[in-house]
């Protein structure tokens, strides 16, 4: 462990995007296109209109995929094995796998990695980097996660479940406790993941993507791409004047 620890480049801030293939709620989800441009797309220009990450690795099993990556600016060093390509592999492995791949090729690890989710497309410029800099003013947290306190639903301090016939609270003994005022229970935060930030060293030293110790950089809500219901919705929203700086960069990087 000394060894790899030893080859941390300090401050320095890389992208990770991971892109399998085998989606089965959408076909091909992650290079399926949304206003002429596929979905992993959006998530390699704005790592890469990011001041502040000086790299953009994708991982990915497929090496279409990784053309097309490759296409709009990211860098594809390695593919993912399929062992770890599947619908019930977990972030930690291609976490892990991109780590020990980039330490093997390069010899070199970032101290930062942004994780950005393809699925998660539509981020306003400027907070990844306002997220690194919460991140880096903050050294003592092991990660940092966007979240949102949502307003539009019940708190889940309310929710209930199903046992057999019977209803139970999700967090008190007494179904009563989740009967209270809204204003009771402490405020809810759900994940956007729009921005996540992890460090290499808690990566490696407690076999964990987020420690124990997470920062909260609170973001508006963002929709994640799970079904053709949300993708097209995603795509509505692209007219908007925010998310105008992914679609000029997109276009130059086809002119390029």
């Amino acid at each position: 462990m000394n060894e790899i620890m030893d080859t941390i480049e300090k401050g320095s801030v890389y992208a990770i995007i991971p892109a399998r293939s085998g989606s089965k709620g959408i076909v091909n989800k992650n290079i399926k296109e949304m206003a002429g441009y596929p979905l992993i797309a959006y998530s390699v220009a704005a790592a890469k209109m990011s001041k502040r990450i000086s790299r953009t690795i994708v991982s990915t099993n497929s090496e279409v995929y990784a053309d097309v990556a490759k296409k709009y600016g990211a860098e594809v060093p390695f593919l993912r094995p399929e062992e770890i390509s599947g619908d019930k592999s977990v972030d930690i492995e291609f976490m892990q796998h991109a780590i020990m791949k980039m330490y093997e090729l390069e010899g070199i690890i970032p101290e930062y990695w942004v994780h950005l989710r393809t699925t998660t497309p539509l981020r306003e410029d400027g907070i990844i980097d306002c997220a690194i800099h919460m991140f880096e003013q903050n050294p003592e947290y092991t990660s940092l996660l966007s979240v949102n306190e949502p307003t539009d639903i019940l708190t889940p301090y309310k929710w209930l479940k199903k046992e057999g016939d019977e209803l139970k609270s999700l967090f008190f003994d007494k179904v009563d406790d989740a009967n209270l005022p809204r204003q009771s229970y402490p405020s809810a935060f759900i994940r956007t993941d729009i921005v996540d930030i992890l460090r290499f060293d808690t990566i490696l030293k407690t076999n964990t993507m987020y420690g124990n110790k997470v920062l909260a950089c609170v973001t508006d809500y963002a929709y994640d791409i799970d079904d053709e219901k949300s993708f097209a919705k995603c795509n509505s929203l692209l007219c908007n004047e925010k998310y105008q700086y992914l679609l000029t960069y997109l276009r130059k990087s086809i002119e390029m």
